[in-house]
């Protein structure tokens, strides 16, 4: 089964686990926020001790990761709030330590957590597709959410890394203080977001503080959007985000998914039959 719909999810009412998987160096901690059960592909909340190392090496999935709080050297270089990677299948990243500790989201795509120690890439590891970004500061903001058609203003996002093909997005959003979005919207791909900092009030789902965290799977109703004193997060997305506005917040997901099918057909028609068959992305 794929991930199932999780909202609203607030880690910080939960304690800390000990990371002991095999080839994992003692001294990590973590949070299950979402996990899919048949890959082990799992987005994690995960906390550093002091003294932390780990050797160089790579993971059989895609991973990614985001400094939260803290600082933590890679290789020659050190990184603190804000840091993001991209690594993919394959791409050694340098050894890892950090004096005093920090806190990381980290996400693994297609599998489950793994570390197979080596100063080399494999030979197939896709190169051109890491990134290493301080998402805070090194990217610009952009004033509406995707493509067509946008949200209301006083939103807005911030691009970290998106796969050309299938457009699986990684980006930061942020709201204003008393930001509204007042419809109901749905998507075709499935997102997650993890609140930073600040809150927000979804009428379905209720209130997402700091720490505050959805796994949301496609086509499901979510909406109106407020945020009392604004905020930040982390999102990922695994396809390219389309808003459907509507106000009927009783359709269903099989609902809105013939709808956006409907839609598409008049953008798009020769991708229809693809759309209608099912068993695609999601």
């Amino acid at each position: 089964m794929a991930r199932p719909h999780i909202e609203p999810y607030v880690e910080l009412n939960d304690d800390y686990q000990p990371f002991t998987l095999r080839d994992f160096p003692q001294g990590a901690h973590y949070k299950v926020l979402s996990l899919d059960e048949d890959t082990g592909a799992c987005s994690l909340k995960m906390r550093f001790d002091a003294g932390y190392s780990r050797p160089p090496g790579m993971s059989y999935s895609d991973a990614e990761l985001f400094v939260l709080e803290g600082r933590v050297q890679v290789g020659e270089h050190t990184y603190g709030r804000g840091q993001y990677f991209f690594i993919p299948a394959g791409i050694s990243m340098g050894a890892m330590h950090s004096a005093d500790g920090f806190e990381a989201l980290v996400f693994y795509n297609d599998g489950p957590p793994s570390h197979v120690e080596s100063d080399q890439h494999h030979e197939l590891a896709l190169h051109e597709a890491f990134v290493s970004t301080n998402a805070y500061l090194d990217a610009p903001w952009l004033g509406t959410a995707r493509r067509n058609p946008g949200v209301a203003s006083g939103f807005a996002v911030k691009s970290l890394r998106m796969n050309p093909a299938s457009k699986a997005n990684t980006f930061l959003y942020a709201a204003i203080p008393e930001f509204m979005q007042d419809n109901i919207s749905y998507h075709d791909c499935a997102e997650e977001a993890y609140h930073i900092h600040g809150d927000c009030s979804m009428m379905q789902f209720g209130e997402l503080p700091t720490g505050g965290y959805f796994w949301r799977p496609a086509y499901i109703n979510h909406g109106c959007f407020w945020s009392k004193h604004g905020c930040i997060a982390l999102a990922r997305i695994d396809g390219e985000l389309y808003n459907y506005f509507h106000y009927n917040p009783w359709t269903t997901p099989d609902e809105n998914a013939r709808r956006a099918a409907s839609m598409l057909y008049k953008e798009k028609p020769n991708l229809v039959e693809w759309t209608t068959r099912g068993g695609h992305n999601h």
